[in-house]
């Protein structure tokens, strides 16, 4: 957010912060949230470049698509152990599946 629009709302009573903020997450959660979704960002980024469909990669796992799509959208039924996994079986390097972790640190660093 502008830094001037965010004084400008809390001159006016407002309180501006984060989802994180405003969901009351501990720090752990909101790191907890972002690997989740920097490895579901993985997954379909490693899908794209390996040129693979949604059901393909579902086929490759002995999953259906829509689970699949909910790996990409990071929904909370997914565990960090199917995304890990199912990166792996597409043929993620451990070395970018670390990628993916360290982008996680970097979105909280910000």
């Amino acid at each position: 957010m502008n830094i001037d629009k965010k004084k400008r709302l809390e001159r006016s009573g407002w309180t501006a912060g984060g989802a994180a903020d405003f969901l009351e997450l501990t720090p752990e959660e909101a790191s907890f949230i972002e690997l989740k979704l920097a490895l579901a960002t993985g997954i379909r980024e490693v899908r794209h470049r390996s040129g693979l469909t949604q059901t393909e990669v579902a086929a490759r796992l002995g999953s259906s698509q829509s689970r699949v799509a909910k790996m990409e959208a990071g929904d909370r039924s997914v565990s960090l152990d199917l995304l890990v996994k199912s990166m792996l079986r597409i043929g993620a390097s451990p070395t970018v599946i670390a990628k993916w972790i360290r982008r996680a640190e970097t979105n909280r660093a910000v």
